[in-house]
């Protein structure tokens, strides 16, 4: 006996050491000598090893319901109930819902709305990845294959298998030793109509693989899964919105679902609808969630200052006592509220909890009852459905309102339990880093004074204000077309009289920060080859990998202000994909991916009309004129507004002068706790000295770093000027004085 035991393992061993039969010579050799795994491999569902039951699942009530996809589950039923090419394979883009109308089918099945063909059968999901896995000999794929193929032809019509990401039969299992892959296995049992299956992939593998194989594709009819609408999708998420309470144990509102339908579909463009949309109610739903477990802001600062009083107590005790007795007892005291509001909160945080906690049961019992109810009406069980629908519904109803009324009697509750369109327009906000948090009050305030804000840093250029400040608030009202560029802007006019200016000063009020702007020099883009530089380089050529400088920037920062430079200094070609970027809101870069640019706002400066502006030709015909020189008609009428900027008089020089000797006061006080003055001499000064009317205002800056800010430097060092000390620069005999005020 242990002669033909140690003979058997012996022979299993030279044969898997060879590879020779693999799994399938393994079975042969049990099979004749006896073996009892064997027979509890054999008495095992291969269906159950590789795949799941959908229609076992949707019958415990374990699958989301399916929501606005009645047209498609009839397509496929109709498919389903043809005599040939009776093989649905649905198309779409991830994240539609292909997998989803599968599972509505398999609740249909189960409410018995199908017609009788359909009636009783078992949809099983397919597992190719559990199919593979492990199955490093050759044939033993196929083995399993052939076991669960038998299985279902064994089963004479009563299992229709679903296959998600069905183009990768097609290949799967052939390997450099020959042997044949799942779709040719599969074919002939489609071909003699043993076998229903339902497929599912993307238009894109089913072009690159199934339009490939004829034999394949034609035994299956398609069905395209098309995106739903917005308002599809809040029907959707309204659909399944009691899961997500019942499962996070939180309240979703209404105004949740509409905005995570809006929002992601204008912010979240690489994604689809519905299942971007349910992702944000999720990650919303987790986050209220996590909160609730953790300790509330009131509870948490009482125990920090519970804390404090402690140390304070023995930092003061290892002391003289009898010198702090006063203030022990103080603290003492102070401890002895704490504990009490500490017990008070505690005890308020656990009882909501509880009470949340009971709310979330109550609702999954409402949730199955009305399931059950369901499954009963549809099999004429009028005696349980009566009972459930009158006796159970009721009660489990009443529970819940006494339970949300005790949890709305106790006070204002310290445990946020709701998401609200805040919550979702944060987590799109995470995602995206675009700021679309719920507008506040201080919010529509600076967007309201953004005019004003503007005016107090540039200087002489109201109308060119005005147009920039009224093209953002109809952008940030959401009235813009939705399919373009917040807004696009052409500043024209002569140098130095604040186009770039402008452009930081709206990304400062924009963003709080002047940072928040990508810059490019158009002469830097003078060639053709420049245009690798904004999408990428093309396949096999250096930088492939590394992406685009600019389509890489606006991915990561899709909210943001994109100023190019001397924008007449530019390739054609490069003008060529801002043009589309203006147009249809998007480009597209060397690896095929479309960039999102519609929450971008353009700007780009010229130069070009700046004579015309300075000998006071500034029609805007004239200036149109000139940029028809160089630009093509279709960019210049892609263009939002064409900003001109008007020469600078004396008197918005000198406003000028003071906005900047103002900057140096201010980095004089914060640095070095100086107090400067200027005096209304040297205001005149600075301006009839530095400005250039063919370099604007550039100058400035320059001569009051070279004049005033080395001045001051000096005296510093010297020890003239003094930290807490007054100060007052003057001119004299033309030259800059420093005095104590």
């Amino acid at each position: 006996m242990i002669f033909g035991t140690l003979t058997l393992k012996v022979l299993k061993l030279w044969y898997n050491w060879f590879s020779i039969g693999g799994e399938i010579m393994d079975f042969n050799l049990d099979d004749l000598f006896g073996s009892n795994d064997n027979k509890s491999k054999k008495s095992s569902d291969p269906l159950k090893i590789y795949g799941r039951n959908l229609t076992d699942l949707a019958a415990r009530n374990e699958l989301d319901p399916v929501i606005n996809r009645d047209d498609e589950i009839r397509r496929m039923i109709r498919i389903l109930s043809r005599k040939t090419k009776n093989n649905p394979v649905l198309v779409g883009e991830p994240g539609v819902g292909k997998t989803a109308i599968v599972e509505g089918l398999a609740r249909k099945i189960v409410e018995g709305q199908v017609p009788e063909n359909l009636k009783g059968k078992d949809i099983f999901e397919l597992d190719l990845a559990a199919l593979i896995a492990g199955a490093s000999y050759q044939g033993q794929f196929e083995k399993r294959l052939k076991d669960v193929l038998k299985r279902i032809e064994e089963s004479n019509g009563d299992i229709i298998v679903f296959i998600d990401e069905i183009h990768m039969l097609i290949g799967t299992g052939r390997n450099a030793e020959g042997g044949m892959d799942a779709a040719n296995i599969i074919k002939p049992l489609m071909a003699r109509g043993k076998m229903h299956l339902i497929g599912a992939t993307t238009f894109d593998e089913y072009r690159k693989y199934i339009e490939k194989d004829a034999a394949l594709e034609r035994r299956m009819q398609r069905v395209d899964v098309l995106e739903p609408s917005i308002e599809d999708t809040i029907t959707i998420l309204r659909g399944i919105k009691d899961r997500f309470e019942n499962y996070h144990n939180v309240k979703i509102q209404d105004d949740a679902l509409v905005a995570a339908a809006r929002l992601s579909s204008r912010y979240i463009s690489d994604r689809f609808l519905p299942d971007k949309a349910i992702d944000l109610v999720d990650e919303a739903a987790a986050t209220i969630k996590t909160e609730i477990n953790f300790q509330p802001e009131e509870l948490e600062k009482a125990k920090q200052k519970m804390a404090r009083l402690k140390m304070e107590k023995i930092a003061i005790s290892s002391e003289d006592k009898k010198k702090h007795a006063v203030r022990l007892k103080e603290i003492d005291a102070e401890i002895k509220d704490i504990e009490k509001t500490i017990k008070q909160l505690e005890d308020k945080w656990n009882f909501e909890k509880q009470r949340l906690e009971e709310l979330s049961n109550l609702k999954s019992k409402l949730d199955d009852a009305r399931h059950r109810l369901n499954i009963y009406q549809k099999e004429t069980d009028y005696e349980k459905a009566s009972k459930i629908l009158y006796d159970e519904i009721p009660s489990i109803k009443k529970q819940i309102e006494e339970t949300e009324k005790e949890i709305a009697e106790s006070g204002n509750t310290i445990v946020k339990d709701s998401v609200t369109s805040e919550e979702i327009a944060n987590i799109v906000s995470k995602w995206t880093k675009i700021p679309i948090s719920k507008l506040l009050e201080s919010d529509k305030e600076k967007l309201l004074n953004l005019e004003n804000d503007l005016k107090k840093r540039i200087k002489g250029q109201d109308a060119a204000i005005r147009l920039v400040a009224q093209a953002v608030l109809r952008a940030k009202a959401n009235i813009n077309d939705p399919n373009r560029p917040l807004a696009s802007f052409l500043f024209t006019g002569p140098t130095g009289v604040g186009k770039t200016e402008l452009a930081r000063a709206l990304a400062y009020s924009l963003f709080d920060s002047e940072k928040q702007m990508i810059r490019l020099d158009m002469s830097e883009y003078m060639e053709k080859h420049s245009v690798s530089k904004i999408i990428g380089a093309p396949p096999g050529y250096v930088g492939y990998d590394s992406g685009g400088s600019l389509t890489e920037k606006i991915r990561k920062n899709p909210y943001t202000i994109l100023l190019f430079d001397e924008i007449e200094k530019a390739d054609r070609d490069v003008l060529n994909i801002l043009l589309q970027m203006m147009d249809n809101g998007a480009i597209t870069d060397s690896k095929g991916r479309v960039i999102n640019c519609r929450n971008l706002i353009i700007i780009m400066t010229s130069n070009l009309g700046s004579q015309e502006i300075l000998k006071h030709l500034d029609q805007m015909p004239s200036i149109k004129a000139e940029l028809l020189k160089f630009l093509s008609p279709e960019f210049v009428n892609r263009i939002d507004e064409i900003v001109k900027f008007n020469p600078l008089t004396k008197d918005v020089i000198n406003e000028i002068v003071e906005l900047e000797l103002q900057k140096l006061a201010t980095r004089m006080k914060d640095v070095k706790d100086v107090k400067i003055s200027f005096t209304s001499k040297t205001v005149d000064f600075v301006g009839s000295s530095s400005y250039d009317e063919n370099f604007g205002a550039r100058p400035i800056k320059r001569f009051i770093q070279n004049k005033i800010e080395s001045l001051l430097a000096y005296k510093i060092i010297d020890g003239t000027i003094r930290s807490g000390k007054a100060y007052k620069i003057d001119v004299f005999a033309g030259n800059f004085v420093v005095k104590e005020a």
